[in-house]
């Protein structure tokens, strides 16, 4: 049953974890400086972690804590089936009248979590964070990070929020909405935009990760930056039949052309090196069309299978 616990509001802290054994005592740690906050607002706390199928002692230090607090909960998936799923089932086992999403790592401070409330009580439906500055971040990285978002927000119709964080403290209905949107390709920065609601926005300055090291390489990064272009946008499609009309025009007046000319000059012999770079650049285009086809493709062949998000190994 969803809901409060003795009149009091209940707060779900979802945390997805990777490998993240050395994070795990120190995020609740953090968490919990915030007690005389949830004393005085009458906040309950439901700590659940997600492992999303770690490799070293993060199962075992998220069982050490809930030997001390029973607070403290977790989910373990049989293997690692992305961040995405592990949000998605956290969601799931959330039962709190509010819940917020945070990274195991501390860039997500927990420290502002009073200021988030405070929004949520003002009327909001969530509070998001995003980040002003990319601090620690490699040059590159932060390019085509900005890049990205500026195209999404070109292409597509949902609103993606340049620097935007998975931190986000939501109301009950919107995690329900959320809920609702149980595709199998997901991308969550994107089906927050998509579901609405009024959203606050927090700005902060990057917080570097203290311990570990994170497990989004740039290729990663470029994959699922891929993700989100196909799952909230059809402009791809578009560029890609918009291309092919533009070179079937192109072949076109080039055929009258050559007909024009051998009429006039006769048919010489040189011009091949031109042909073999034009046939050449027209078969780039027809495979990168293609590609373009063949990512929302197999989108639609994952989604008909109906496979499950995750498979759960461990709940407690």
């Amino acid at each position: 049953m969803k809901g409060t616990v003795s009149g009091m509001k209940l707060l779900s802290v979802i945390v997805p974890c990777y490998n993240e054994e050395e994070n795990i005592r120190d995020f609740y740690d953090e968490l919990f400086k915030n007690t005389p906050f949830f004393v005085e607002k009458e906040i309950e706390v439901e700590l659940i972690y997600i492992d999303d199928g770690s490799k070293d002692r993060t199962v075992e230090e998220i069982k050490k804590l809930h030997e001390e607090d029973k607070r403290v909960h977790m989910v373990s998936f049989s293997r690692n089936f992305g961040k995405e799923a592990a949000i998605y089932a956290g969601l799931q086992k959330a039962r709190g009248d509010l819940a917020v999403l945070m990274d195991a790592d501390l860039q997500d401070p927990p420290s502002l979590l009073p200021d988030m409330y405070a929004y949520i009580e003002q009327g909001y439906d969530s509070v998001a964070t995003r980040r002003v500055t990319r601090k620690g971040e490699p040059v590159v990285r932060s390019f085509f990070a900005r890049m990205f978002y500026r195209i999404m927000n070109k292409i597509s119709k949902t609103e993606i929020v340049d620097g935007a964080r998975d931190y986000r403290l939501m109301t009950r209905q919107v995690v329900d909405a959320i809920l609702a949107m149980s595709e199998y390709n997901r991308f969550t920065k994107g089906i927050f935009g998509w579901v609405g609601y009024e959203t606050k926005w927090l700005e902060y300055e990057n917080i570097e990760r203290k311990k570990g090291e994170t497990k989004w390489s740039f290729w990663k990064l470029f994959a699922y930056s891929l993700e989100g272009i196909t799952a909230f946008s059809t402009m791809p499609l578009t560029v890609a039949a918009v291309m092919g009309a533009l070179f079937c025009i192109m072949a076109f007046i080039l055929i009258v052309v050559i007909i024009v000319k051998t009429l006039i000059f006769g048919d010489p012999t040189s011009g091949w090196p031109s042909m073999v770079c034009i046939v050449l650049l027209v078969s780039g285009v027809q495979l990168f069309c293609l590609g373009i086809v063949g990512q929302y493709l197999s989108k639609t062949y994952m989604e008909v299978k109906k496979r499950p998000i995750y498979l759960v190994k461990e709940d407690i």
